[in-house]
């Protein structure tokens, strides 16, 4: 199911992310969900989405990548 807002998103993604990381996971996943119809793949693909552009960091929180 496509996410309407970042509010929508599991906890696991609302809670360890920063807003913007919020966007790019939701945007992403609901590209990807409506490219495959499959959740899985489409969570796979927001995560990587956000890899790209933000890190963890040795605090265990997710920073913007330089």
């Amino acid at each position: 199911m496509p996410y309407d807002s970042i509010a929508e998103l599991p906890e696991s993604v609302r809670n360890v992310l920063p807003k913007d990381a919020q966007e790019i996971y939701k945007g992403a996943f609901n590209g990807a969900h409506e490219q495959y119809d499959d959740e899985s793949r489409a969570h796979a693909t927001a995560w990587a989405a956000v890899k790209k552009r933000y890190e963890k960091g040795d605090d265990g929180t997710w920073h913007k990548r330089d």
